[in-house]
């Protein structure tokens, strides 16, 4: 793979140097708008440590890997979706409902105002397969609605979004909990996943950055080494084609969306401990930044184009974006305001290099 890349690299300067100076002055200009946002990444981050040596200290790179991998799962999960040219607005709301569920799976014995007071808490492993087939069910149905009612994704998903908040919104008022947050969890939980077998220095590294690695595994896996995968590409290329070429159009599309909603439920869990204290509004606009990461790594809404690799940077760059407006002290209003306009760019990034290439 080095010796690939070292090879590319060469035929790259070569090709360069063979253009005349209308092609190269071409060249650097489409370079530098294509990856306009990476180079603005790295400006950012020389001034911000200018401003504040700590950002880049083990501590803060640590905190920004943990992040990364926190919100791993939703962006590999809606990262499918955006390959289809569609999008899944329930992403979130699956997050907080998958999330609200551990928590209440996992509550201590103890603890004053557990929802269920006579349940012990439910192995782990049992609790990691229920909250993924919430948040498959709920993929499947928009994947259902997607593929047999032709429906767009984003009212599909939009739907959802509201359904699966209802649901969550009862979910937490069960059993006399009256939307009280879901915290107190079991010292087992949490030690599965925000504890650490591994320290950088003094600084522990949490367990689920290896949960996170291992979605990204199997993912890539997925994406690039099974029948499901190249179906996935194809119908998200060329609908039509696909069908004429024998993919199965409809199924490819719903067990896409039912991969992502398990992918979303892992999140959840994830968040569960990560957070310690769930309410009704844990999740909400996570799935803005998954797709906001995903289109900054390469995914592209006009289909049939996304890579693991680039998921994964695309999460990463947006996290030390986001770490370093709180170095810089932004305001959190501003920070809205920018995150906007990082998602409106990385959109526009991605439909011109569509058109130069059409």
């Amino acid at each position: 793979m080095k010796i690939a890349f070292i090879e590319n690299w060469k035929v790259n300067i070569a090709n360069f140097k063979a253009m005349d100076g209308k092609d190269k002055s071409k060249y650097i200009k489409e370079t530098l708008l294509n990856n306009a946002l990476y180079i603005l990444l790295i400006i950012a981050v020389i001034y911000t440590y200018t401003k504040n040596s700590n950002f880049l200290g083990t501590g803060s790179i640590v905190n920004i890997i943990s992040l990364t991998a926190a919100n791993m799962p939703i962006a590999l999960g809606i990262g499918g979706c955006i390959v289809l040219t569609g999008t899944d607005l329930s992403a979130g709301r699956i997050v907080g409902l998958t999330a609200c569920v551990s928590a209440a799976m996992l509550q201590s014995v103890d603890y004053a105002t557990k929802m269920f007071p006579n349940m012990k808490p439910l192995p782990i492993p049992v609790v990691i397969l229920m909250v993924m087939a919430i948040g498959a069910v709920i993929g499947l149905v928009n994947g259902f609605f997607v593929a047999h009612f032709k429906l767009h994704p984003f009212i599909v998903t939009l739907a959802t979004q509201l359904i699966t908040f209802g649901i969550l919104l009862m979910f937490i008022m069960t059993n006399g909990n009256n939307g009280q947050p879901l915290s107190g969890l079991d010292n087992s939980f949490k030690n599965f996943v925000t504890g650490s077998i591994l320290k950088v220095g003094k600084v522990p590294i949490p367990n689920y950055i290896w949960y996170a690695i291992i979605c990204v595994i199997v993912m890539w896996f997925i994406w690039n080494k099974t029948t499901f995968g190249k179906n996935m590409f194809a119908v998200g290329s060329n609908p039509e084609a696909a069908n004429v070429s024998g993919v199965n159009v409809g199924l490819t599309t719903i067990l896409v969306h039912t991969l992502a909603g398990a992918m979303y439920g892992i999140t959840g869990f994830i968040e569960s401990a990560r957070i310690g204290s769930n309410t009704a509004t844990t999740g909400q606009n996570y799935e803005c930044d998954a797709i906001a990461a995903c289109v900054i790594g390469g995914v592209s809404f006009v289909g049939g184009t996304g890579k693991i690799s680039g998921i994964v940077i695309g999460v990463f760059v947006l996290r030390i974006i986001f770490a370093a407006l709180i170095f810089l002290s932004i305001d959190q209003n501003m920070q809205y305001i920018i995150k906007g306009l990082i998602i409106l760019a990385a959109c526009s990034i991605d439909m011109r290099k569509y058109l130069v290439r059409k």
